[in-house]
């Protein structure tokens, strides 16, 4: 390497999914991975302080252990994506109750949803249990997730409209419903204004269409002829293509409607 270390070989690596790896080397059984790997292990006070500190300064720790003794630990950060904190204060002034469902533990959760403005937090969730987590809100109502990775698949696919990023996973983004071409989430708040935009011309090219055809229907069936107010077919088939030409022409106005 770069570094002039000298890579050593692998042997029965293993991935688990929401703790880390495990491997052999040079005889060795390793493993990396968080407090979950570590079930049977003696954390020291000295590592089990420095755990803590590291937690309340948002910050993910990733344990070294070999032969089933701690040898080290690892301190990861997430920086909030990109206009983060914005896109959480729009999606509530819109009314939407926002929740962080994660798998990271629940202080440094905490503390990366106080930098943002999320004051639910579900954390520790592990990959397959995020879908039940899904679940478990939609009984309060529809439920919007927003994911990127691989352990965020199962609850793209089970929530009422699943978000990927745009540079997420390959399995997410196939997983969603929605996928926003950029990483950055006020797209999260473009989307949900879009939908309402359309789901209301939805609406109003129903109710016009609707009354349209409530006063068109009868005069072509001649019901008010006795008055004098009739149609011939040929005026007929006209209002019919009219109705037609209105909704679409109603719907495309929707390409010039403003969304910030």
């Amino acid at each position: 390497s770069e570094a002039g270390l000298e890579f050593q070989t692998v042997e029965n690596f293993q991935a688990l999914h929401g703790k880390g790896v495990s491997g052999r080397i040079n005889g060795k059984q390793v493993l990396l991975g968080n407090a979950k790997m570590l079930d049977g292990m003696d954390i020291s006070n000295t590592y089990q302080d420095k755990l803590e500190e590291l937690e309340k300064e948002a910050k993910t720790v990733v344990f070294l252990a070999v032969d089933n003794e701690i040898k080290g630990l690892l301190a990861l950060q997430d920086i909030p994506k990109e206009n983060a904190k914005l896109a959480i204060s729009q999606l509530k002034k819109r009314g939407l109750r926002t929740v962080m469902l994660t798998g990271d533990n629940a202080g440094v959760a905490r503390a990366i949803a106080d930098q943002i403005g999320i004051e639910e937090v579900i954390a520790g969730v592990l990959p397959e249990e995020k879908a039940h987590e899904i679940h478990k809100l939609q009984a309060a109502g529809k439920v919007a997730f927003v994911g990127d990775g691989i352990n965020d698949a199962p609850a793209l696919s089970v929530a009422d409209v699943g978000i990927a990023m745009g540079a997420g996973t390959d399995i997410a983004i196939e997983s969603a419903d929605l996928v926003l071409t950029t990483n950055n989430l006020l797209g999260v708040v473009r989307a949900f204004d879009m939908s309402k935009k359309t789901f209301h011309r939805i609406l109003l090219n129903l109710f016009w269409a609707f009354i349209y055809n409530v006063v068109g229907i009868p005069i072509a069936a001649g019901v008010f002829s006795g008055v004098g107010l009739a149609l011939n077919p040929e005026l007929a088939g006209l209002a019919m293509a009219f109705s037609s030409v209105s909704v679409l022409t109603s719907s495309l106005l929707l390409n010039f409607s403003k969304i910030d």
